[in-house]
């Protein structure tokens, strides 16, 4: 724990903006309970009753009012920091709560009242094990999520849920260490720890598990991150009225004018809950054009960090040499999609169809639509999820972040070097026991138990000021 960890804190907890409500909050830490006394009695003129709610005057070092609002009292260890805590919730104007911020700064000199560093009161509260890790992460994530599901996921992550399972999970694995661990510290005993304890079948066990959480939480990390899809191909091709018809809104100009678009248009659009950031970006071709030629890089820039790249061509003419080129630049290892758009001109109708070229290249998927007519755009939306591994109905996903995947995935390469080690028994017991340690770490790391400092520098800097 960090020194800073138990200065007493404050901030505004409401964000930045006019509203009916806003709330200042104190954690006392070292302070106390005669830091909260002191300031209670200098800012709301009387002592609080614990978890009540009182009507009070919050008033200045003159006795006059500042603001009439409703303080609450929360003792230590029953508080959301684990601390004891004051609340004040007044009138939601900026100028009316940093009057009643600096009056607590102002009182609060005596013991050392700072002001609270972004994420510093959720910190706290995973310091003082009110909440774990991954719960304090889905704290932010709740607050930041774009759309219901991604919402819903995040309150599992934050009742327990994500981490019920790894504890589930890592006391499986502790189960095997112990047995691994006698079997390598009596060696000489007749009886076979191993075997008569099923341990090859409990490690089985743990990776089925690990697999399925793993699963979970890349649906999770979907629902968070979203896909980054960038509509790219010649200019006129329709990549414009492609993304007003998944948008389902006139939100790039659409004209027969090659060139229009010489900036990209973002726009976040959701299929079953899925955030999918649609980047519209300049037709790909040489110009003499300054102006254009600046969006056409911007476009190439685009692709290099897109998730998937929809490769937009005209139904009338298929793929034509320009286009070739074109597919040829895109990053290897990119899904693309080739979208052949203008169906309406032609007299083959929407449709999916999939091949695979000569010459051992990926398989190909081929979406006929007409963007204009709206023709085709679900078989698009279907394609997308698709590519996403998203599975409709999953009501058991948590919210997931880049770290616990990368967790995830090394303790499941670690547990497949434990069953290989297992394979070969006597000669390679301690590497089977030193693997699930690993592995342990890695899941451990999710919630916290195993966790640097830097990285909760990190994670806790993300968060808003107040929280």
């Amino acid at each position: 724990m960090l020194p800073l960890d138990s200065d007493p804190i404050v901030a505004i907890a409401t964000a930045p903006g006019r509203g009916g409500i806003g709330v200042v909050r104190v954690s006392f830490g070292r302070a106390g309970e005669a830091g909260a006394h002191a300031l209670t009695k200098a800012l709301c003129g009387q002592m609080l009753a614990p978890r009540h709610a009182s009507y009070v005057p919050f008033v200045d070092a003159a006795g006059e009012v500042l603001d009439r609002g409703i303080a609450l009292y929360f003792p230590a260890p029953h508080s959301y920091t684990g601390e004891h805590v004051l609340e004040l919730q007044g009138h939601g104007g900026p100028v009316v709560l940093q009057l009643v911020l600096q009056r607590c700064l102002e009182a609060g000199r005596a013991f050392n009242l700072r002001l609270a560093e972004p994420g510093e009161f959720t910190r706290r509260a995973f310091l003082n094990d009110k909440l774990d890790l991954a719960q304090a992460e889905a704290v932010a994530d709740l607050i930041e999520a774009s759309t219901e599901a991604a919402a819903r996921s995040a309150g599992r992550s934050l009742d327990g849920a994500f981490s019920r399972d790894i504890h589930a999970l890592v006391d499986e694995v502790i189960a095997l260490r112990m047995l691994v661990e006698a079997t390598l510290d009596f060696p000489e005993e007749e009886i076979d720890f191993l075997e008569a304890a099923d341990a090859h079948g409990k490690l089985a066990h743990i990776r089925t598990r690990l697999d399925h959480i793993l699963g979970e939480a890349r649906q999770g990390a979907l629902l968070r991150e979203g896909l980054a899809v960038v509509l790219a191909g010649q200019p006129n091709v329709g990549k414009s009225s492609l993304l007003n018809a998944l948008a389902g809104a006139e939100l790039a100009i659409v004209t027969p004018i090659a060139g229009t678009t010489r900036d990209k248009v973002t726009q976040t659009i959701q299929i079953e809950g899925i955030p999918l950031h649609v980047i519209d970006t300049a037709g790909l071709r040489d110009t003499e054009d300054e102006v254009e030629r600046i969006g056409i890089a911007r476009t190439w820039a685009e692709i290099e960090r897109a998730d998937v790249v929809l490769h937009l061509l005209d139904a009338r003419s298929g793929m034509t040499e320009e286009d070739v080129v074109i597919a040829q630049r895109f990053p290897a290892g990119v899904p693309v999609v080739r979208v052949l758009n203008k169906t309406d001109l032609t007299s083959i109708g929407a449709c999916v169809s999939r091949h695979t070229p000569p010459g051992g290249v990926p398989e190909v998927c081929e979406i006929r639509l007409s963007a204009k007519r709206g023709e085709g755009i679900e078989l698009l939306r279907a394609e997308l999820l698709r590519i996403a591994g998203w599975q409709a109905g999953t009501e058991s996903v948590y919210l997931a972040r880049e770290r616990h995947l990368i967790a995830l995935r090394a303790a499941q390469e670690h547990t497949a070097l434990a069953q290989a080690h297992a394979q070969e028994r006597a000669q390679s017991l301690d590497l089977f026991a030193e693997e699930l340690r690993l592995a342990q770490d890695q899941l451990n790391s999710i919630t916290g138990e195993f966790t640097s400092d830097d990285l909760l520098g990190v994670i806790f800097s993300r968060f808003c000021i107040g929280k």
